[in-house]
């Protein structure tokens, strides 16, 4: 019996990826947790003839806490894009206040009800946002970095269908032919196109001028659409998908041991210090820095190991130097959610 908790559920992104997540077959009950609306979308989820059991759990006032724990108890993936989202102007770093509150909330709750449970942070700022889960869960004594994922797919999604239209390629045929490392905002994000040596071919007919408005919009594609929706949200639909597509993964992983390897795998924003040679790459080739998104390798639904992208992949020198860029946005944030937690009582 797999049991999956989405926090957050009533939200534009959480919807989707609850009616996405109520399709999956390997789910077995699905929680839906939220402070408004919870009820109301599991109901709807609920008429769906997919085998999950859908329950909705929404706290009656302020001073509930019965809602969160009965939607977390014994829930082995937990799945949060709780939060506000961007509106026009914002940056991820506007976000920083309000959401750092709800995910070290949330994250306790989790540590206490389900500390062994996968889970997924969605929620921005990422880069931020998963090292204050990590400080919440060291203070509780439950911290598993195998377990403590930040999604990152959206940046896979957007290199895959990006580059698909330079490169004339179906987006679908570029899965695992790309890699998108570093963080997951701005210009900590770092597509890597040359993984695959038939992607790398054709990759390299782009101009310079198409290869520097491909990373822009891998970077950036999250402005793109918070402008076409003229401040009414952000990206919602196409988040739910690559949480799901992440979800995905672990489920699989769960239901059938390893994810397959013959392929680059997703990436995550992960804690290194925490796997096996992760620190070694934190202190050779990352300045020290100890969170990173790289492709990792699932097993039973945890991190067994992952793919070290400077070892394992053609860096050319303009990613070096967009790796380069982004450490130094990565060192900020994570500084940002450490400091957080540590004034913090859980």
């Amino acid at each position: 019996m797999v049991k999956v908790t989405v926090c957050g559920a009533a939200g534009g992104i959480g919807q989707p990826l609850s009616l996405l997540l109520k399709l999956n077959q390997n789910v077995d009950e699905l929680a839906l947790f939220d402070i408004v609306n919870a009820n109301g979308v599991a109901a709807d989820l609920s008429h769906i003839c997919s085998p999950a059991k859908v329950t909705g759990h929404q706290p009656a006032n302020k001073e509930d806490k019965l809602a969160i724990t009965s939607a977390l108890t014994n829930s082995d993936l937990v799945i949060i894009p709780a939060g506000v989202p961007r509106k026009p102007g914002m940056t991820r770093a506007d976000l920083f206040n309000i959401n750092a509150s709800i995910i070290r909330d949330l994250i306790a709750n989790v540590g206490k009800t389900c500390p062994n449970a996968a889970i997924l942070i969605i929620s921005n700022p990422v880069n931020a946002t998963v090292p204050i889960a990590a400080e919440v869960l060291k203070k509780l004594g439950v911290f598993n970095p195998k377990k403590l994922f930040g999604v990152t797919t959206l940046d896979s999604v957007r290199a895959e269908t990006f580059l698909g239209e330079l490169i004339n390629e179906p987006p679908k045929s570029l899965k695992g032919k790309i890699s998108v490392i570093g963080g997951h905002s701005g210009d900590t994000i770092v597509p890597l196109i040359n993984v695959n040596s038939t992607i790398s071919a054709k990759s390299s007919k782009i101009t310079p001028a198409q290869y520097k408005e491909f990373v822009h919009r891998v970077q950036f594609g999250g402005d793109e659409v918070v402008k076409a929706k003229n401040g009414a949200g952000s990206a919602t639909l196409s988040m739910a998908y690559a949480g799901y597509r992440f979800a995905e993964s672990v489920l699989d992983s769960v239901a059938g041991g390893q994810t397959n390897t013959s392929v680059v795998p997703e990436t995550s924003y992960v804690y290194l210090p925490g796997l096996p040679n992760g620190e070694e790459l934190s202190k050779k080739s990352l300045n020290g820095a100890t969170y990173f998104s790289v492709p990792v390798i699932l097993e039973k639904g945890e991190i067994k190991s992952f793919i070290n992208p400077f070892d394992s992949l053609t860096i050319t020198e303009n990613e070096k130097q967009l790796v380069s860029v982004a450490l130094n946005g990565l060192d900020k944030s994570i500084a940002q959610g450490t400091n957080f937690v540590k004034g913090s009582k859980i």
